[in-house]
């Protein structure tokens, strides 16, 4: 059974010096495990969190959020942690729902769980929205399952999958290959558990600085690199009745969600 003493919360960190003490300082009230790799800030983000009882890696220059996850999960990895949490530095993920992904996790064995941002998904902006439905319709061509928000940064990652080499694709793309690679190398499903839409509204008090994601550029990326490794393999009709056949996957116990969708796996399904 996973606990908060058995993983550790990644955090990949971009000049986040607006928002990611308070970030870090969420995520040890979750857990005492938190590794934060400061990407070759420039705003003195890792001055922000040097006081506070976490592990900080830093790059010298700007290497890409892939190679701070690959750092964070091997530093994880190398502490002897079973698993590995993930949020994004800026704010947009609640440390509160950190606990749900890793009870999720002990629902589902083997399973990546990912927070997806299905609650109050009208703050989300439209263009968001849309590409977000967009990159998932993508990621399924490479996983031959579906997944409700393949795109969030908030996820659970079981040791086995942190512990995955030559995982192809740097920046944004990883987090759509690692789920691709588990999915071909270890039979992994996702299921997702529904957390609120944090963005920045009119009315609203808190303050992201702009995202790192733009969607044209990345979804560009993330789309062409799926669709490459479709042709290589063949098979498109066969994994067109795959995709078909296999919904997205929510833990919700509430009922809100899932009752639309196939009921909770026990364990992960080999695809």
């Amino acid at each position: 059974m996973l606990d908060r003493n058995h993983v550790a919360v990644v955090i990949p960190a971009l000049n986040e010096s607006l928002r990611i003490r308070e970030v870090v300082q969420g995520a040890l009230a979750q857990c005492p495990h938190v590794i934060v790799v400061d990407d070759g800030s420039d705003d003195g983000t890792a001055d922000c969190v040097s006081d506070l009882p976490v592990t900080l890696l830093r790059h010298a220059r700007r290497m890409g959020k892939g190679a701070s996850l690959r750092d964070g999960f091997r530093e994880a990895l190398r502490q002897g942690h079973a698993g590995v949490l993930t949020m994004d530095g800026d704010g947009q993920h609640s440390a509160a729902d950190l606990p749900r992904l890793l009870d999720a996790a002990n629902r589902h064995p083997g399973c990546i769980v990912i927070g997806a941002r299905l609650r109050k998904r009208s703050q989300q902006p439209t263009y968001r929205r849309l590409a977000n439905e967009f990159g998932d319709w993508g990621v399924a061509w490479g996983t031959g399952y579906q997944i409700a928000d393949s795109q969030s940064g908030q996820r659970f990652y079981p040791a086995a999958v942190a512990a995955l080499e030559r995982v192809p694709g740097e920046d944004f793309v990883f987090e759509a290959q690692i789920l691709i690679s588990a999915a071909q190398q270890l039979g992994t499903r996702c299921v997702s558990v529904p957390i609120e839409s944090r963005y920045k509204t009119v009315h609203g008090g808190e303050q992201f600085r702009a995202s790192h994601f733009k969607p044209v550029r990345d979804f560009t990326r993330i789309t062409s690199h799926i669709v490459l490794q479709c042709v290589k393999r063949g098979g498109i009709p066969a994994m067109y009745r795959r995709i078909r056949a296999n919904p997205p996957v929510i833990d919700d116990p509430s009922g809100e969600f899932g009752t639309a969708f196939e009921p909770g796996l026990t364990t992960a399904r080999r695809i």
